[in-house]
């Protein structure tokens, strides 16, 4: 059994088809990231599968509940870390912490959870002291504290510095280590390339793309090396000394400002040939760089193929 099994999922809004049949398992301590665009769906299949919803049809399993039923057997072995979260604006960060850690029947030290999420030093202040990435580490906390066995985790960064970006990425790969299954939606499409095993994309109600980011990033693409020479060098030039020659059909060159690129499926031959080039012309290099696909020129790619359904998950919030 997976900790979450989606089958043939469907919701509907009136007119609108918010889930048009998506299906996906995740695997014990995978990190899956739910990806697409707003409006495309993809809050209201986190929302079925959290329980707070309800699907017009299909199954969806959560180490083997119905989330529907929101049996408090299932609710003590998961946790769940909102965009938005109210708090007691009173209560300091501690006492929260405490609250709810006693509301699970596994439970981590609350200072060490605390210190897990950088708020050591926050930790008698009052939630209305907090600024909002303070206060996004302290949901952090919350859906930490009960140990749980599958963690979700909605925008979990949004509001971080750059510092506690990488800490909370550090979060993740370690509760990923120690066997947590995590489902994570996010814009930050770094963010899913960096921590994601596996990556699905939602767009229309529907599951256009399911791999690793690494598989979704290179398929079908190509690498682009740009490179610059210490002197003007116009295409004949190129043609002249050779380049063209020693590229053969692998690779298509093309101008880039002020200096050149080349697309190519074979970058290790294409790299070679340039930095050999250069070598035996004597036509010094002022840069070289090699661009690989990456997660954000899939999903950019996969999203514009589609049209998205306008405002479905913002009208369901409403």
């Amino acid at each position: 059994m997976r900790p979450i099994e989606v089958r043939d999922l469907h919701k509907a809004y009136g007119d609108v088809q918010a889930v048009d049949g998506v299906s996906f398992e995740i695997e014990r301590g995978e990190v899956f990231a739910l990806l697409g665009p707003n409006g495309a769906g993809k809050t209201t299949v986190v929302e079925i599968i959290e329980g707070h919803r309800t699907a017009d049809s299909g199954e969806v399993r959560v180490l083997g509940h119905d989330p529907g039923r929101r049996e408090r057997e299932l609710r003590e072995r998961i946790g769940i870390v909102l965009q938005e979260a109210g708090f007691d604006e009173d209560a300091t960060v501690a006492e929260l912490v405490r609250l709810h850690r006693n509301l699970y029947p596994r439970r981590l030290d609350v200072d060490a959870v605390i210190e897990l999420v950088g708020l050591t030093a926050k930790r008698a202040a009052r939630v209305r002291t907090l600024s909002g990435g303070q206060k996004r580490r302290l949901d952090l906390a919350l859906g930490l504290v009960g140990d749980p066995e599958v963690l979700f985790l909605d925008e979990p960064t949004v509001g971080f510095d750059p510092e506690a970006r990488r800490q909370a990425w550090s979060i993740v790969r370690d509760l990923r280590a120690n066997g947590t299954t995590v489902l994570l939606t996010t814009h930050y499409l770094d963010e899913a390339q960096h921590l994601a095993d596996r990556v699905a994309i939602v767009v229309a109600g529907r599951l256009v793309a399911l791999d690793s980011p690494s598989e979704l990033a290179a398929h079908g693409r190509e690498t682009v090396i740009a490179f610059r020479t210490t002197e003007p060098t116009d295409a004949a030039a190129l043609t002249s000394r050779g380049l063209l020659e020693l590229l053969g059909d692998g690779a298509a060159l093309e101008s880039d400002g002020a200096g050149w690129r080349l697309i190519t499926d074979d970058a290790t031959r294409t790299l070679h040939a340039v930095t050999t080039w250069s070598l035996e012309r004597g036509v010094p290099l002022d840069a070289i760089e090699v661009r690989r696909p990456t997660l954000e020129d899939a999903y950019l790619e996969l999203v514009g193929e589609h049209p998205v359904h306008a405002g479905t998950d913002e009208a369901v919030r409403a």
